[in-house]
């Protein structure tokens, strides 16, 4: 099947609004693309959808990565914190970053390939680690690479659910949440890590928000070896220290250098068919990309792909097309302009 064909099938599905059949159809299409070794374009299709739970979408969308019928009731509550149950196929040769970061997730990675070498030793394991930087630098990418790698499920979680408005129960839903998780030596990916710094805003007393970090701690400190903590943060100031000293990594990611979105233009178009049509220009452009996220340069760069491909005459039978330089030029400087505004 083409993609032609799975985006005939979420428009029917949408326009119908059917939201079992748009959601099943999705799915497909992500996991065509991440075949095809199109894994951004598959990632950036998963982040929709997350985002599109986390700002209280219908109901129905809620069996993306299902947990099951499960008749223990603390299973069913504690799923209902989870945006995604999911397995990756990315690997760190799909991670554009610098040297540095990419040192420091391999030595991660690599304890737990190694396990039982360090258990035999009687040596502990790091499995918490807590990703910082800006927006779009590739924080839920590595936690999806660290998931593929040691092929563990992922449980993205929503993090602003458990956080809630009534303090009080925050505490018991963190517990249900890594109780259930250790029964199945996952990764939690707990996304942005800094709404747990936010509970000092609350009107509450202050032994309350001190509870509420005690437990965190004490789950952090009774995690099983084997299953792994990924906390992400745009805010780690607003992170209490006592949480932020119970990581064993703490590894900053950066927006792209110059060098870094060559990387990734040449990643996104690797195994295509598309050249740039005037390669200087495309260079002047990479050269005014920096300031910009990673999802924002490739987003524009896969936009102008698409609209290169449909200005050709007959895009359906043509097997190669040059990518206008002009077009992604234009795009880059909105995406510049809206990020002043």
């Amino acid at each position: 099947m083409s993609n032609y064909q799975y985006i005939k099938k979420i428009a029917k599905f949408g326009l119908e609004n059917d939201q079992d059949g748009l959601l099943e159809s999705l799915n497909d299409l992500i996991e065509y693309s991440k075949k095809s070794r199109k894994v951004n374009f598959a990632i950036q299709l998963q982040s929709i959808i997350k985002e599109s739970l986390s700002k209280g979408a219908p109901k129905t969308l809620f069996k993306v990565g299902s947990l099951g019928n499960n008749s223990n009731p603390n299973i069913k509550e504690s799923s209902e914190l989870i945006l995604e149950k999911v397995t990756s196929d990315y690997r760190l040769e799909n991670l554009v970053t610098s040297k540095e970061v990419k040192t420091e997730l391999t030595h991660f990675i690599e304890e737990h390939k190694k396990i039982e070498i360090l258990q035999r030793f009687d040596l502990p394991i790091s499995n918490k680690l807590i990703f910082h930087g800006p927006s779009g630098c590739g924080k839920t990418l590595a936690s999806y690479v660290i998931a593929g790698e040691l092929n563990k499920l992922l449980f993205v979680v929503n993090l602003g659910a458990i956080v809630s408005s009534k303090l009080g129960d925050t505490s018991k839903n963190l517990a249900k949440l890594f109780r259930h998780a250790n029964l199945e030596e996952c990764i939690i990916f707990l996304d942005e890590f800094d709404s747990l710094g936010k509970i000092r805003n609350y009107d509450q007393d202050h032994g309350e928000m001190k509870r509420v970090v005690n437990t965190i701690l004490q789950l952090f400190d009774y995690l099983p070896q084997s299953s792994i903590v990924i906390a992400a943060t745009n805010q780690k100031e607003m992170i209490d220290q006592a949480l932020l000293r119970r990581f064993d990594f703490s590894i900053k990611l950066e927006l792209p250098n110059v060098k870094q979105i060559k990387e990734l233009v040449d990643l996104t178009s690797k195994n295509s068919k598309f050249t740039f049509d005037n390669k200087a220009q495309m260079n002047r452009i990479i050269n005014s990309a920096v300031g910009l996220s990673y999802y924002s340069i490739q987003k524009t760069l896969i936009t102008a792909i698409k609209r290169s491909l449909f200005a050709l005459k007959n895009p359906e039978i043509s097997i190669s097309a040059k990518i206008k330089t002009s077009v992604w030029r234009e795009l880059i400087d909105k995406e510049k302009h809206n990020l002043k505004a």
